[in-house]
């Protein structure tokens, strides 16, 4: 599993893909770097700020990137062939490449969301939406990664996801903040650091029994989808 962890952060790393994870998290951190600078209260640049842009968009988008890319990279490129050519358990496949992309997602989103926390409020949100982004990483990337096995067009699937899904129709049905990892992850912040900058209507119990059943389910998922692989990285 070493071996393949080392070999996905490798690619990740070596790609151009992973500059594309640079400008949003740089565009968070030099808002409210702005906005704290020019003294404009925190209730009216925070939740667009550390909401609106942090959790709405460079979270799920970052994860976007990096989950349909430790895999779905290899299976266009046709890489994935030296992998399922070994002996191993699918499921010490998939569960390296999550561990990186969820990783490398919550370090790339946890930082500059901390450091906001901070400028907003206090070190306590920061950590609080530190936590709360690194576990809805881990839930964005089993989704992310499960796609990329599911279908051929994992990131086009994904945006709608996340800006139709999540971004429309969550701010007008709340029915469906309840399938929404980041309402989630709003929940767990506010819990963590109850705070007037982060609002939602979903529970903490839900957000955190959620939480883990979409990160559980689409590991599962992607572990089955593997499986049925052949060879030439296509479905049988």
């Amino acid at each position: 599993m070493s071996t393949i962890t080392w070999i996905t952060a490798r690619g990740l790393f070596g790609r151009r893909r992973f500059l594309l994870l640079l400008p949003l998290p740089l565009v968070l951190l030099g808002l409210a770097v702005l906005c704290r600078s020019l003294g404009v209260d925190p209730g009216e640049w925070g939740p667009p700020v550390l909401v609106g842009l942090g959790l709405a968009v460079v979270l799920p988008v970052v994860a976007l990137i990096i989950g349909t890319g430790v895999l779905g990279a290899e299976i266009d490129d046709g890489t994935v062939v030296h992998i399922l050519t070994k002996p191993l358990p699918r499921w010490q496949i998939v569960l390296p490449k999550l561990a990186v992309a969820a990783g490398v997602t919550a370090v790339t989103v946890a930082v500059p969301l901390y450091v906001a926390g901070v400028l907003a409020d206090s070190v306590r949100l920061g950590l609080a939406l530190a936590a709360a982004a690194a576990l809805g990483a881990l839930a964005y990337s089993a989704l992310f990664l499960a796609l990329s096995l599911v279908t051929r067009r994992p990131v086009l699937l994904g945006l709608v996801y996340v800006l139709i899904w999540e971004g429309l129709l969550g701010n007008f049905v709340s029915g469906t903040k309840v399938l929404s990892i980041q309402q989630y992850v709003i929940a767990l912040a506010d819990r963590i650091a109850p705070t007037g900058l982060l609002e939602t209507t979903v529970s903490v119990p839900v957000a955190s029994v959620m939480t883990a059943l979409v990160s559980v389910g689409f590991t599962v998922l992607a572990v089955d989808r593997l499986r049925s692989f052949s060879v030439a990285g296509e479905t049988s």
